[in-house]
């Protein structure tokens, strides 16, 4: 079949405009990689991968691959990169298929330079300028709260797929990420009954580290423990001298980690260096995945734990086949992690929403694919997922990893099946949930039950 092309532009007015947005060098770059074709661009520009008779369709790509949150959000990239290359090519997941009844998905991929203000901009110009049918993208809370508002007032939609500290749910967004229940709920009770009640909880300074650590103490405080230390530091800070010492005065059971990018791998070097151990003070950390593991180190992470949805060693048959398919298109050194699997499988929701639309003989719009894309099912590698019709967010699996010396997780929890998300932690709102109407009129989905939400595994 044809393989897909670069296109180098976007026309030279729109690459000016984007060039505009530039912090660095304004230099779009395309490769050929293995003879499927990639894309790179620098920071604060864009670059077009098109299907060769331009009839394809138009999706965004809204991820940093450079700045201080490029040591993850390329992986979410480079996993979106090999869902597109599956479905065009009828590979993998999508074997007998050719794109999405015929058509081919055209990637317009953006580069925010891990800026919150870029990821704004460019969000308007996916979808002003090029006019994108949905857009797949962003890591951290703080970019996806800078692209919220454009996609609501514009009626797009985002798919996002990063575990977050819950306490939203737009008719806009598709989370397919971890909510409260689904990553916090389970690991505080595992910390106070494994290495005792008194957490010391640390994170970067914005608004999921410190949503997300609210949370986290109010589920220590409701299992009978308490918390003995609160710090957060300057995004992209490398610095922790200063919070060490006050952990070792604070003398914590276990610490609870909420860092994220450069810093994770910062932390753990020099939290070891002072001469704490795992065996000393554990951690348990989020973000924290085999990506950042293997940037620091698997001697810095050995015997400590993090709560996440997936593990590179996770044992299914479509897991195997996502490792083995990732390291043949992008290197036998690269490694998977859950945030990247998120990125992988929610490409296939989207897709299989357009599919059910055209199917159908509906265009794309943003109400048929919101639409569609409720209730769709998918065996992921972490094991059969679903979007929730009602609020949006994702049935996924909740683990518990301890890091081992080869950088990869030994399970040691795992609930036996997918959980339905409750965007709202129960410790903090009792009760609180969300349900959208069907169809969706975009009004205020939130339901105040007053009552304790059991929790539900998916059946399919």
């Amino acid at each position: 079949m044809n393989s897909p092309r670069i296109v180098g532009g976007i026309s030279r007015r729109r690459f000016i405009q984007y060039g505009s947005l530039a912090i660095g060098s304004s230099i779009v770059a395309a490769c050929s990689n293995g003879g499927t074709e990639t894309a790179t661009t620098s920071a604060g520009s864009a670059v077009g991968v098109s299907s060769p008779s331009g009839d394809g369709i138009k999706v965004g790509v809204l991820y940093s691959t450079t700045g201080t949150i490029a040591i993850v959000e390329k992986s979410l990239q480079d996993a979106t990169f090999l869902a597109v290359e599956q479905i065009n090519e009828g590979k993998g997941p999508w074997s007998g298929k050719q794109g999405i009844n015929g058509k081919k998905i055209d990637m317009v991929v953006v580069n925010p330079d891990s800026n919150w203000d870029l990821y704004n901009q460019m969000a308007k110009r996916l979808i002003d300028e090029d006019k994108v049918s949905c857009v797949l993208g962003c890591y951290t809370s703080a970019s996806r709260k800078s692209v919220l508002p454009v996609f609501e007032e514009k009626d797009k939609l985002l798919y996002y797929p990063v575990y977050y500290e819950g306490n939203e749910c737009s008719s806009n967004v598709f989370y397919t990420g971890a909510a409260p229940n689904q990553q916090i709920t389970d690991s505080i009770p595992f910390c106070a009954k494994t290495f005792g009640k008194r957490g010391f909880f640390i994170g970067s300074d914005y608004i999921y580290p410190k949503e997300s650590n609210r949370i986290a103490k109010a589920e220590l405080v409701k299992a009978g423990g308490e918390v003995v230390g609160d710090e957060y530091a300057a995004l992209g800070t490398t610095e922790f001298i200063t919070i060490i010492n006050k952990i070792k005065q604070a003398k914590p059971n276990f610490i609870l980690s909420n860092l994220v990018g450069d810093s994770i791998p910062a932390f753990y070097k020099q939290l070891k260096d002072s001469g704490i151990t795992s065996k000393d003070i554990p951690i348990m950390a989020y973000p924290t995945t085999e990506e950042e593991i293997q940037a620091m180190g698997p001697e810095f992470a050995e015997g400590h734990y993090t709560s996440f949805n997936y593990f590179q060693t996770v044992d299914t048959a479509e897991n195997k086949a996502f490792v083995e398919q990732f390291k043949a298109k992008f290197g036998p050194d690269r490694v998977t992690n859950g945030v990247m699997e998120a990125a992988y499988f929610q490409t296939f929701f989207m897709a299989q929403a357009m599919e059910k639309s055209l199917k159908e003989g509906k265009e794309l719009t943003t109400s048929n694919l919101r639409e569609a894309t409720r209730g769709q099912v998918f065996k992921a590698p972490q094991g059969t997922v679903k979007i929730d019709p009602e609020n949006y967010h994702t049935f996924l699996y909740s683990r518990i990893g301890k890091w081992k010396a080869d950088g990869q997780a030994e399970i040691v929890f795992s609930t036996e099946a997918a959980v339905k998300p409750i965007p709202w932690s129960q410790a903090l709102y009792k009760g609180r949930t969300c349900v959208h109407s069907t169809p969706d009129k975009r009004g205020n989905p939130i339901v105040e039950t007053k009552k304790d939400l059991p929790v539900e595994l998916l059946k399919i």
